[in-house]
């Protein structure tokens, strides 16, 4: 029996050979099934181009996909939104419907809806393939809107293509971005927000809540129209324009995809499309996600895979994304959603509990992607650990070009939360930042928007607490500040340098953002006050924030400039737990930090490669807030261990107390 690569590298795989060739010989069957029957891949991934509405030579055409209809309408101005044969569907093959129209029934921004009939029931729907859906201020209910501009959008970003080894992202939502109390656009993002990404040194922007989702404070997970970017933002063009630009200014853009569970909605949603249930849905309870309240998709059924990998398609070719990031990934492996599971053992993974329609439907949507478009960064939101998830689909693996490394945040949240800084073992932060599995790269990062959310607080706020309201401005000194700014740095620059792969920070947190994010609700009294991003914080130079923006801004473009994600391994050179010292280099890369709460180290003996090296990042630097203890400007000499070059070399050090430093080797000129 041939050996799988994705075993070759984790032997520990070998007695789940089976199960990984299995899924594997689905993946192979259903590439070959589309080779035969519909010319590969990206012609089956081309629903979007048949349904829903489209104009042509003569009018218009409407398609819809509702196996259990008995009839369909077609409503809207043009019928005083009532069900009219003038307007009623024909029924074709496969439960597809059609209609025709003449050119004048119809025009850019039209509001429509469907009206379905079905055995013992009716009910209003908004197309499955509505590019454009708005909600109609007064009623509050949502429709689909004819979107067909007289000119088409004119894309500028011929010339662009990312080829970021080592993405550095830049999460964003657009609604939340702007000062003010109120629901962004897309319009202010790219003429406010996006100078600021590019200036902090961000090469991937992550949009959230791109797909259309009934409640804003969802933050775009319960998505019901899959194909119509939010409305509450602008519109498509807008949307378009802010990607452009971004490509003009040399930034990817990537968004979140949600294709792990739809909102459960009716008439907004697919739920129950069609009068029933399954119809895009796993039958009976299987479909339905308790604790998110929504639906789950059947990714065994081939409309529902075409539905999906349509999308994927659809948002790479109509608004020139340059990948995803797929929300949930691990809710879609198992039939238990990951929820209440520990992960353990090897046989966590291969107990029977996989979906293996969904890592199927995965293997396919990555291969897809990279189809279309062979740069594309995926990234997979995945918390279990699942082997493969990196690996390539037919080495056994899922597709992803990365794995976001979620136990990362989790592991900062309760070492601050639990224990004071004196006792924070050196190795064990070593261990939990570099352990990845053999076959992936991930992506790093201490802190995302699920850690800014009400209920929950972020680094700085953990930090610094209530003494954020009153000591940030450079004018008042605080013990309790000065530890969380110190402190803040540290475990950024730590979590970036340690990195496998890439980097992610959630706007706003690289300057500290305090408090949290809460959307408008009843609970607050429909509020926006804690929805948005406060920049003038960061640029008003009398107040510290301004000083961790500038550290970020420096820690970004050194590690970016210099490329120390490049090399690898990772390698230890110190962890010191009484003196709460880590050392660690990447190649002529040294990475020093001395955690200590109160001690400074005058000549550190730090083991390392012979030669000389000069300092690049420096955390105390007065820039930062930091007390100005190092010269930044003299070259350090190694040195033979006890005067023995047998015992090593060391590098002689002042290390300051909680500051961290990034040194480089310097090549010595060769004498001929």
């Amino acid at each position: 029996m041939k050996k799988i690569p994705l075993i070759d590298k984790d032997g520990w795989l070998t007695p789940y050979q089976g199960a990984i060739e299995t899924t594997m010989t689905a993946y192979n069957d259903i590439l070959e099934e589309f080779v035969d029957l519909h010319d590969g891949i990206i012609n089956f991934s081309g629903n979007h181009l048949f349904f829903g509405l489209h104009p042509y030579s003569e009018g218009w055409v409407f398609r819809e996909w509702a196996p259990n209809a008995s009839d369909i309408y077609l409503i809207g101005d043009f019928c005083d939104w009532k069900p009219n044969d003038t307007y009623r569907l024909q029924q074709r093959d496969h439960g597809i419907w059609e209609i025709f129209l003449p050119p004048n029934t119809l025009k850019h921004g039209d509001n429509y809806k469907l009206f379905l009939e079905w055995e013992f029931g009716s009910g209003f729907r908004i197309p499955a393939y509505a590019r454009r859906v708005v909600q109609d201020p007064q009623t509050l209910l949502f429709s689909a809107q004819v979107w067909q501009p007289d000119t088409s959008f004119e894309w500028k970003d011929k010339k662009f293509h990312p080829k970021f080894k080592h993405p550095l992202i830049y999460e964003a939502h657009v609604g939340m971005a702007q000062e003010d109390e109120k629901v962004g656009t897309y319009r202010e993002f790219t003429e406010n927000v996006l100078p600021r990404i590019k200036e902090a040194g961000y090469n991937v922007i992550q949009l959230m809540a791109v797909q259309e989702h009934p409640y804003y404070g969802s933050f775009g997970y319960h998505v019901s129209n899959f194909f119509a970017p939010s409305s509450r933002f602008g519109t498509p063009e807008e949307l378009r324009t802010l990607v452009n630009r971004a490509h003009e200014m040399g930034m990817a853009v990537i968004m979140d995809i949600v294709h792990s569970h739809a909102v459960k909605n009716e008439e907004e949603g697919l739920s129950r499309f069609d009068g029933t249930l399954d119809q895009y849905f796993y039958p009976g309870a299987r479909g339905f996600h308790t604790a998110w309240d929504s639906r789950c998709f059947d990714y065994g059924k081939r409309e529902v895979v075409a539905f999906l990998l349509s999308n994927c398609r659809y948002w790479i070719e109509e608004f020139h994304f340059d990948g995803f990031r797929f929300d949930g990934v691990t809710s879609m492996l198992y039939t238990h959603h990951g929820l209440e599971k520990a992960f353990t053992n090897y046989n966590d993974y291969f107990d029977g509990s996989q979906d293996r329609n969904a890592l199927v439907y995965l293997m396919l949507a990555n291969h897809l992607i990279h189809q279309i478009k062979p740069n594309a960064i995926s990234i997979a939101e995945e918390m279990s650990g699942f082997p493969g998830v990196g690996a390539l689909p037919e080495e056994g693996g899922l597709g992803f070009n990365f794995r976001l490394s979620m136990g990362v945040p989790d592991f900062w949240i309760k070492l601050i939360k639990d224990q004071p800084d004196e006792t924070w073992n050196m190795t064990s932060i070593f261990h939990e930042l570099t352990q990845h599995r053999p076959e992936e790269r991930t992506i790093s990062y201490a802190e995302s928007h699920d850690q800014a959310l009400v209920g929950d607080k972020t680094l700085i706020f953990r930090l610094a607490d209530k003494d954020m309201y009153d000591f940030m401005s450079k004018e008042t000194p605080n013990l309790i500040i000065d530890r969380a700014v110190s402190l803040h740095k540290l475990v950024r620059l730590v979590t970036l340098t340690t990195a496998n792969g890439g980097y992610l920070n959630f706007m706003g947190n690289e300057f500290g953002h305090p408090e949290w994010i809460d959307f408008p609700r009843e609970g607050n009294n429909w509020s926006y006050k804690y929805a948005r991003r406060q920049w003038r914080l960061a640029d008003d130079k009398k107040l510290k924030y301004q000083w961790l923006d500038a550290f970020d801004k420096s820690m970004i473009r050194v590690v970016n400039q210099e490329k120390i994600l490049d090399p690898l391994p990772v390698y230890l050179n110190l962890a010191n737990e009484n003196d709460k010292i880590l050392v660690f280099n990447r190649g002529d890369f040294l990475m020093v930090f001395n955690f200590h709460p109160s001690a400074s180290f005058p000549d550190y003996g730090v083991p390392v490669a012979p030669g000389k090296y000069k300092i690049l990042l420096n955390s105390d630097a007065p820039d930062f807030g930091g007390f100005d203890r190092i010269d930044q400007s003299l070259l350090y000499y190694t040195e033979p261990v006890g005067g023995n070059p047998k015992n090593g070399h060391q590098l002689k050090l002042y290390l300051p107390n909680r500051t961290g430093l990034i040194l480089k080797k310097i090549p010595t000129p060769r004498i001929y």
